[in-house]
């Protein structure tokens, strides 16, 4: 691993750039990533689980197999990102040898320190980490994170927290912009950030890195709705491809290994086992990626929804006990 310069970093961001104004997609097979391709995603974020699935599921949240991770880096020619535990700076250096397009540093998965997170600067591929205020994105940029994501919560379909944060930040680097030099070095102690990061955002009016949103986005409108209020992209989850509980859509098609062992006819190798479902996940994919493409224009959101075929249950996050949220991993 390499040490980041400023030349480096200034990379790292440049990549991140190149994803605004679209949809990064959660997938846990080949074909959900090729959907997602398809449907106009600018990138997927290659898992085992979704997050409503580790919420349901529970037990411990790991890194994704690498085999998994490559079999999609070679399904799909857009940038494929994975996850690893906050802390577990073993998995980061895992993915980078990947070859992984972004590490995202996730709250999702179960925590591996309780103190540090990882010292993103000492990794050549860029990091990706969530926020649920200015301090925590501050934080997560000294240590070398090139993209911010708001929280949110995830794996509930529930857009309230995103939202919450999103205007959170947006609210707290506002109020930056008017305080004086000998203010912001008290907001620089408030914040726990580098006073250098706070008199920057004062001064510009934005974070340094690009700021996308995540957690409990699930349909054309709540995309819309977020990039209204500031995001530059938004990652979808468990809305896309997720049917009741803990439950995936079908997308997957018959291979001649399931006519082999009797799961279909020779004639049906090929062919999607459940093409309700299929169709199901292709209309939310597509119609997510339009929404956040044309944000701004109520008519092309009014068609997409309604072309639409269904939409995850979804999980209230009030209903969520504070203890169990997985927006409060991260420090």
């Amino acid at each position: 691993m390499a040490a980041t310069t400023g030349n480096n970093l200034r990379i790292k961001t440049g990549l991140a750039e190149m994803l605004k104004g679209g949809v990064i997609m959660d997938v846990m097979n080949v074909e959900q990533a090729r959907i997602a391709e398809e449907a106009g995603a600018v990138s997927v974020m290659a898992l085992e689980r979704v997050p409503a699935m580790i919420r349901a599921e529970g037990g411990v949240a790991r890194m994704a197999n690498p085999k998994l991770i490559k079999e999609i880096m070679a399904t799909v020619s857009i940038p494929v990102m994975a996850k690893a535990r906050i802390g577990h700076f073993a998995e980061a250096q895992v993915l980078q040898e990947l070859g992984v397009d972004f590490i995202d540093e996730s709250e999702v998965l179960t925590p591996a320190d309780e103190v540090f997170h990882i010292d993103k600067h000492q990794f050549t591929t860029p990091f990706v980490c969530g926020a649920k205020n200015l301090g925590e994105a501050l934080r997560r940029i000294a240590e070398g994170a090139a993209m911010i994501r708001t929280k949110g919560e995830p794996g509930t379909g529930d857009v309230v927290h995103a939202v919450q944060h999103m205007r959170q930040i947006t609210q707290e680097i506002k109020a930056l912009t008017v305080l004086s030099d000998q203010e912001l070095y008290n907001a620089a102690k408030v914040h726990g950030a580098p006073y250098e990061l706070v008199q920057m955002v004062a001064k510009t009016g934005k974070l340094p890195v690009p700021n996308f949103s995540a957690g409990g986005i699930a349909t054309p409108a709540d995309a819309a709705l977020m990039m209204q209020l500031g995001a530059e992209t938004v990652f979808v989850g468990s809305g896309i491809f997720m049917k009741d509980g803990a439950t995936p859509l079908n997308v997957k098609s018959y291979t001649k290994e399931d006519a082999e062992v009797g799961l279909c006819t020779s004639a049906e190798v090929g062919k999607h086992c459940a093409p309700d479902e299929y169709d199901e996940a292709v209309s939310r994919a597509k119609a997510i990626v339009i929404a956040t493409v044309h944000y701004n224009d109520p008519k092309i959101i009014a068609e997409a929804s309604e072309a639409v075929l269904g939409s995850m249950k979804g999980l209230a996050a009030a209903a969520i006990e504070e203890r169990d949220r997985m927006q409060n991993r991260g420090w």
